[in-house]
């Protein structure tokens, strides 16, 4: 067995609860809802401890495979990203990871599987409890970190803790769904935990655990890792044998029928930040319950909670209310309706998809854009291509482009002639044309770009040739 815990950081989830905010193409595990750092670097930096932990395997999909490894890059840290072909739930996703790492460090080797979107300010409290955890999970056990209730809360599932094992483990009991309010306050007078969703087990012991129940799940995720194959920086699983598994979350699958399940009391602050509310009992509040996370001013409120990303807000005569503003969407809810907003989010891609999808600004494995003005037969964009960033090269069929430097310098390809532009210099790229844009430079480079026609989708890209593998699209 490697001394090394080999941490396993699922990126699943579409944090509809945080709309407007968190959107799929850029959802809250990536967004930086408590500073500056997302969630998804706070996770990666509480498992980088060299001798506790190996380097991570992080599981994540094609749309997000980019985002991740540019927020790995600016914290400094490397992992094995290993792409879904499409989503399974928890279950497969996580089984995935085990194998990859049991491939990779041996059958035996220790696993732990955590959450992108939980956050934890207590570092050094959870790489003790997970040192704590270690001698049940060597042993076969897997084991749960359940969290003390500080009050009857009806969001989470709950774990009976049973009999004492190795260490600080003890015997699950039991796992209950999410109970109403009466109910948890039973469970919180009987020392039931909170079930973090979070796990620390050995590969070979989950594996044949899932197998025991899904024998079909687990010979088509095996069949998906053993067809794995490089891509760039990335791993991408076998597509066809990976759709033959069971579409399931890890606690249906395994958690709540295993007889290996342990847990250990976890001594450290934890929250899934589902929730507006949520992030609100995150940050500092005022003497009245208001917090903010932006520019906001409250007067005659209570429990109010303000997001905003520019504008700023007022909030006057108003209790337990939330108020989020983005560039495209503002949602006003009671503070506590994460349920309302989630079915909110349901309707609105019926009627309003792309606010369900995209932001104003979009992310790119070159930089990103930002959409600044739209009408019927134009768009404007703020366009920031990283250094050595380029653009695949690609036509339109239904749109031209401006393409005006504001800050660095441009190597522009049109129709196979080269160009160097600099800081106010400008260039046409008339219809179907062919065309790119590099940065060569050492700083970011900013344009802006007009396009004008009679269609401005996305989809009008063709790729003749791509860096980042996106040619086929």
């Amino acid at each position: 067995m490697s001394a090394e815990i080999v941490p396993l950081i699922v990126c699943g989830g579409s944090g509809t609860r945080l709309w407007p905010a968190s959107r799929s193409s850029r959802p809250k595990q990536f967004l930086p809802l408590l500073g500056s750092a997302s969630t998804f670097q706070e996770t990666i930096r509480r498992v980088s401890e060299a001798g506790l932990f190996a380097a991570p395997v992080v599981v994540t999909n094609d749309q997000h495979r980019f985002l991740v490894a540019d927020q790995l890059q600016e914290i400094g840290a490397s992992a094995e990203i290993v792409l879904e072909p499409e989503a399974r739930d928890s279950g497969p996703a996580i089984l995935a990871g085990a194998m990859v790492a049991a491939a990779r460090h041996g059958e035996d080797a220790l696993v732990l599987a955590l959450a992108a979107d939980h956050f934890v300010r207590d570092a050094a409290g959870f790489r003790d409890c997970c040192a704590q955890a270690r001698a049940a999970a060597a042993a076969g056990s897997i084991v749960t970190f359940g969290v003390a209730p500080d009050g009857p809360s009806t969001a989470y599932g709950y774990i009976a803790p049973g009999s004492a094992l190795a260490g600080a483990a003890r015997k699950v009991e039991r796992f209950v769904e999410k109970p109403d309010r009466d109910t948890a306050a039973g469970y919180v007078e009987k020392g039931y935990l909170w079930n973090s969703g979070n796990f620390l087990f050995r590969a070979d012991a989950l594996i044949a655990d899932y197998e025991t129940r899904e024998p079909e799940t687990v010979e088509a995720v095996r069949r998906a890792v053993e067809g794995r194959y490089e891509d760039l920086d990335f791993t991408r699983l076998q597509s066809e044998a990976f759709r033959g598994a069971a579409k399931r979350s890890i606690d249906y699958a395994v958690m709540e029928t295993t007889k290996r399940a342990a847990v250990v009391p976890a001594a450290f602050d934890w929250s899934d930040v589902g929730s507006w509310n949520a992030v609100r009992e995150l940050l500092p509040q005022d003497g009245d319950g208001n917090a903010a996370n932006g520019p906001a001013i409250f007067k005659d409120a209570h429990g109010a909670f303000v997001s905003s990303d520019g504008p700023l807000v007022a909030v006057v005569g108003l209790e337990d209310v939330s108020v989020i503003v983005t560039g495209d969407a503002v949602l006003v809810a009671r503070r506590d309706d994460a349920v309302g907003v989630k079915a909110l989010v349901e309707d609105l891609k019926a009627s309003h998809r792309k606010l369900t999808e995209d932001h104003l600004q979009s992310f790119r494995p070159w930089g990103n854009y930002r959409s600044l003005d739209m009408g019927v037969r134009h768009q404007v964009k703020r366009i920031v291509v990283k250094p050595g960033g380029r653009l695949s090269l690609q036509k339109h069929h239904h749109r031209s482009e401006h393409w005006i430097v504001v800050r660095g310098t441009a190597d522009v390809t049109v129709a196979g002639q080269v160009k160097t532009l600099h800081e106010n210099e400008s260039i046409y790229i008339p219809i179907g044309a062919i065309h790119r844009m590099e940065n060569p430079g050492k700083i970011d480079l900013e344009i802006i770009e007009v396009q004008t026609g009679s269609y401005l989708g996305e989809d009008d890209i063709i790729r003749t040739e791509d860096i980042y593998n996106r040619a086929a699209s």
